[in-house]
Parts: C-alpha cells; structure tokens; sequence
C-alpha cells in the first residue's frame, strides 16, 4: 500500500493515492463538523512527512499535536485498516516542531512590522481606505528617514512622530489629520490587548527552519498552536497569508519538482476570504496561482467549498469530500456545487453519494497523467499511525526540548529602531531647548522694578512733587521779579 511516489489516502474499488510530483497543483478537504477532515489533513501530514515533504499546519482543537507520538493500537483502527486490506498499517510518530505565536504551547513565531507591510497590517487592523492611506505615508516616511520598523513599539512612535509633523508631513504624503492617527492608534492598541504585539519583533521567521528534514529523511512537521490564536481569527488568517506570501517571494522558481519543497494546509480557510476587500483576494488568488511554481502546495481544509473564491477553487486539482448536510435550499445549493466539481463515476450519484457518506468516508480525486483528474472514487479514508488525540504538557515539552530550533526563537531581541532613534531625536530636541533658554537667559537686561508702590513710598513721592512744585514756583516768580526791578 504505502509507495515512494505517492501518498496512501484510503481505498474505494481500489487504493487512492495522491502523486508527489501532482502534490504542489494544491488541494481542498472539505465536510460538514466531525465527518473527518482533521483526520484526512493527519494522514496527508504523515505521508508527506514520510516521503521527506516538510509540512506546515495549523492546530485548531489541539488534536493536530499527536502527529508527535506514535498512535495507540484500538481495535476500530485495526479493523479500518483490515477492512481496505492496509497491510502495511502500524503505528508510528513523526518529526515535529510546535509554534505559538504567543510563545506558550511551542516557538515563539514573529516577524517585523516592514515585513508584514501596510497592505496585510491595514487587514488585521480593520483599517478604512483613510486610515490605510495614513499608514502607507506612515511606511513611506520610515523607507524615506531610514526608521527601521521591527516592533510593536516602532509603529507607535512611528505614528505619534507622524501625528506631531502631520501639517508638515500632509504637504508630501497627502492630507494626514490627528483624528486618523487617533484611529489608528486605537486599533493597535485592540491589537496589542489581544496579544498581537507579540508577533512582531525579532528574531524574524526563518522560512528555512519550516522545511527541514530529520537525520532519516523525514520532513519535520511545523504544527502552529491556534486554539487560542482562533480568538483573534483576522491575526490568524493574515499570519497565514503573510507566511504563505513569505514562501513566493523567498523561494526559487522550481517548476513541476518529482516531489513538493513544502505542503501547507489552511484549515478553517473561510476565515481567510470572510469579508476580505478585493484587493487582499486578488493578493490570496495570486500567490496560490504562482507558489505552485517554487514547489510549494497549498491545501484549503473547510467546510464547504463555496468557502474559497471561485478563482482560488479552480486552482486546487486535488480534492477529498467529505460528507455535507442538505437540509435547506442553500445546502442543498452546496451539494450540488461540490458534486459539479468532480469528475463523475458511472457506478454511482456524486450528488447523492456527498449526503450519504459516514465518518471516516470521503469522495477522493486527485491529479493523474498530464494532470487530468481521476474519477471520483467513494473511500474509506486510512487510519492514522500517529496518535488521534492531544499531547499532555510534558510531551509537549518534551518534543520541544529536541526541537532543531529549540533556543533560536524562544528570547526576543530588542535592537535599535524606529522607537530608539525617534527617543534619541526628542531627547536631543530637549537638550537643544533647555540650552536655548540657558543661553537666553544670561544675556537677558535687568528687569525694570515694579510700577506697584508702598504706602509710604506714594506718600513720599507726592511730597516731593509738592516741594518740587513750590520751589519751581518761587524760582519762577523770583526770575519775574528780577525782570521787573531791571526795567
């Protein structure tokens, strides 16, 4: 059953299986809650792993984790496996490294403000086309005073700096008000009480630690902690954008490898389309478009597929269905759609056949020759020979404690930056206007004495105006008497 060219999926009238060298055309899991599609994306993980493909996803539930720690024997396992003739089933765990983007379940995940850009910030800030315009002047500035921007804190000195200057900075970068900068200050500061600001800062992500293989020739399987990042679903989904837009502009154009560079599954993927403005889904249908081409597969694990933009469906060639509900019309609309999508069977109604499935059952096709989709075949999926479940703690640490990135990522550096430098520049402007008043106030002239007076000295001084009056007036009449007596 299991091949080097291939990965297991399960069996129909015969086994199915997905082509390694078909496995970077993309693919989409999709089911209705508790059909089975976690387990589908564990098995896919395990058989990509197997074939040195390193694999990146994220844990919803926590149960994503087991793939760490070989499974435990049960007897439905063993009859699953027996009944689609596995011969070739046991159990077994896989290279594995955790990721937080809070830093508590696995490795801490980060990467800097600049890299994640104004576009993917001005998403998980909610961002209006006003306040996105102040925050790519906000950027331009920073490229144009050379401020770099790595943090949390970066960005808000970088804003209030802006705000400062905005009357000045209005006649370059365009029309800035205080009340924007306002806004967007408060939209970091909802962020950063989610817990955001710890995804920005370094040491940054390093693409290359996400595809490594272990010393058999296995591909690590990079298992990102969400159950509580799900809190926050926008910074879930645009971390996954960003890391998705990492690997098309970091990796090399490959073509068609005989096997993926690396496997990424987007579970939840709805979250990542629900209310996205036009311009972030042509980004999202772009990079799925072209990330084919550095090796690289990307896998949608939802509900439905009319989840996924009809442009970013027509992309994904592999396809496992898991069973649907049609209870109501837009249901019943769903069903169809998703039955449209396969490559009919003459043996039996896809349509019918998608309400009809049980636990553990699928629809699959996947990419043949020359890329032609193979008839749909009703399969039962393959047990999973990693544990279906979670880790307790002292598993969890103990598989980080072997990690081959353990101690890379778990301290963050705080280097000079935007807020260092922007800090030095007011404290310089201080110095500079306490040495000004210094300056100012040694050459100033003597004050002139209060015009207010004592009692004692008005009553002084309006004597000395009547002695003064009376004399001029004597002196007068003396000067007009001597007159006189000279004639």
């Amino acid at each position: 059953m299991l091949i080097d060219t291939a990965v297991y999926l399960g069996t129909s009238t015969e086994p199915e299986y997905l082509a390694l060298d078909k496995a970077n055309r993309h693919g989409l899991v999709t089911g209705a809650t508790g059909t089975g599609k976690t387990v589908t994306m564990q098995i896919l993980a395990e058989g990509f792993s197997r074939a040195g493909v390193p694999v990146f996803c994220a844990d919803i539930k926590g149960d994503v984790a087991g793939l760490a720690v070989a499974g435990e024997p049960k007897d439905f396992l063993a009859a699953r496996a027996e009944k689609i003739g596995f011969a070739d089933y046991g159990y077994e765990g896989f290279p594995t490294i955790f990721w937080d983007l809070f830093g508590r379940q696995g490795h801490p995940v980060r990467t800097t403000v600049s890299e994640m850009g104004p576009l993917l910030l001005s998403r998980i800030l909610d961002l209006n086309d006003t306040q996105e315009g102040v925050l790519n002047a906000a950027f331009a500035l920073a490229d144009d005073e050379g401020l770099l921007l790595l943090d949390f804190k970066d960005l808000r000195a970088l804003l209030a700096h802006v705000g400062e200057r905005r009357k000045e900075l209005s006649t370059l970068y365009g029309h800035i008000s205080t009340a924007t900068v306002g806004a967007i200050q408060r939209a970091l500061l909802v962020l950063e009480q989610q817990g955001g600001e710890n995804f920005f800062g370094e040491r940054a992500l390093d693409i290359a630690d996400l595809m490594r293989v272990d010393a058999e020739g296995r591909g690590y399987i990079s298992i990102l902690a969400a159950d509580e990042l799900m809190r926050s679903p926008r910074l879930y989904a645009i971390f996954l954008l960003w890391l998705l837009s990492e690997l098309f502009e970091q990796l090399p154009e490959v073509g068609d490898p005989e096997k993926p560079r690396l496997v990424f599954f987007f579970e939840e993927a709805h979250l990542l389309f629900d209310e996205a403005p036009k311009v972030l889904l042509d980004k999202i249908e772009q990079v799925v478009k072209l990330v084919r081409s550095k090796g690289v597969g990307v896998y949608f694990v939802t509900q439905n597929p009319m989840d996924v933009p009809e442009a970013v469906l027509a992309q994904l060639g592999n396809r496992v269905q898991h069973a649907l509900r049609a209870y109501t019309p837009k249901e019943q609309k769903a069903v169809r759609a998703a039955a449209e999508s396969f490559r009919a069977n003459p043996d039996f109604s896809t349509e019918q056949a998608i309400t009809q499935l049980g636990t553990g059952e699928a629809l699959v096709s996947t990419l043949g020759e020359k890329g032609v989709p193979s008839v749909v075949g009703r399969t039962l999926i393959r047990p999973p020979s990693s544990r279906m479940g979670p880790l307790i703690e002292a598993e969890r640490k103990a598989v980080m404690a072997q990690s081959p990135v353990a101690g890379k990522y778990d301290e963050a550096v705080d280097r000079s930056s935007a807020y260092e430098v922007l800090a030095q520049r007011a404290q310089q402007a201080v110095r500079e206007a306490r040495i000004e008043a210094h300056e100012a106030a040694n050459h100033r002239p003597p004050p002139r004495r209060s015009s207010r007076q004592t009692p004692m000295e008005a009553a002084f001084n309006q004597f000395a105006r009547t002695v003064a009056r009376q004399a001029g007036n004597a002196l007068v009449r003396g000067i007009l008497g001597s007159l006189s007596r000279g004639r």
